[in-house]
């Protein structure tokens, strides 16, 4: 897309935590920062992405079915490294294009979950490339406070629930491929977030906070149940034959009880991490 385009939805992702409207409303979307193959100035562009586990994140050099590959595509094959923002994190990343089985099986994933992609393989003659973000260096939440911080990531939590609960919704009788993955992508970044807590912030709250005791110990079984539902819905989403028709309830059942839990964690801790 030419810069007049481009330039708009990377301020409102950044103004608002990933979120835009307009033409990628309701996409999952990141901004791609790479170095110019020729002038070695930074180049930004928002782009619609996989979700592929916790370790990385899929984009697709469609250039709208256009004749030429993009240039952030060139960018990155003279120089693998670049940064990536998801509107929670910021992070260093390495690009890895794809090929051979990988890369067919993966774009067969996005032509099932979105036939637009497969409209604009038919529109060129070349072969769409895939790219697989690795991240390598990160940080904290792109967030002024501690408290932020934690809505910030919440909210994400709450925006990938609603859009899986939607594709869901929409896949009919039988789950593609893509649509298990992002849900499997989801477990694993709950549980990363849980242990994180559990581990780091939530004993040094104790020990700033004695009488937050009984909260932090709520907050831990909390933390328990969620596992456990998230187990299960892995385990549904991982079986061989999967339909709406069982996960969707386990998909339910996990959005209510975690914005139960969120909702009372960020009542009870935000305005401590914000003192």
């Amino acid at each position: 897309m030419p810069n007049d385009f481009n330039q708009p939805v990377i301020d409102e992702f950044r103004a608002n935590g990933g979120r835009v409207g307009g033409y990628f409303e309701g996409a999952r979307l990141l901004l791609l920062t790479t170095t110019g193959a020729r002038s070695g100035k930074p180049h930004t562009v928002p782009l619609a992405y996989l979700p592929d586990g916790a370790e990385r994140l899929l984009i697709i050099g469609s250039a709208g079915g256009g004749p030429r590959h993009p240039a952030w595509y060139h960018n990155l094959l003279a120089n693998p490294r670049a940064t990536v923002e998801t509107g929670v994190f910021t992070y260093e990343a390495e690009a890895t294009v794809l090929d051979g089985a990988e890369r067919e099986e993966i774009f067969a994933r996005a032509v099932e979950a979105d036939e637009g992609w497969g409209d604009y393989q038919k529109k060129t003659s070349r072969v769409l490339p895939v790219v697989a973000l690795t991240e390598v260096a990160g940080g904290p939440p792109n967030a002024s406070s501690p408290g932020a911080a934690l809505k910030l990531v919440h909210d994400a939590f709450r925006r990938e629930l609603s859009l899986i609960r939607k594709e869901f919704a929409d896949s009919g009788a039988s789950l593609g491929v893509q649509l298990r993955m992002n849900c499997l992508t989801l477990c694993q970044g709950l549980t990363f977030h849980h242990t994180g807590e559990g581990t780091a912030l939530f004993p040094y709250l104790v020990d700033r906070y004695p009488e937050l005791a009984p909260t932090i110990d709520r907050l831990n079984q909390e933390h328990e149940k969620i596992a456990a539902l998230i187990e299960e819905l892995s385990a549904v989403v991982g079986a061989d034959h999967p339909d709406t028709l069982s996960v969707l309830p386990e998909v339910e059942r996990l959005t209510e009880e975690l914005e139960r839990h969120l909702t009372y964690e960020e009542a009870q801790l935000i305005p401590l991490l914000d003192a």
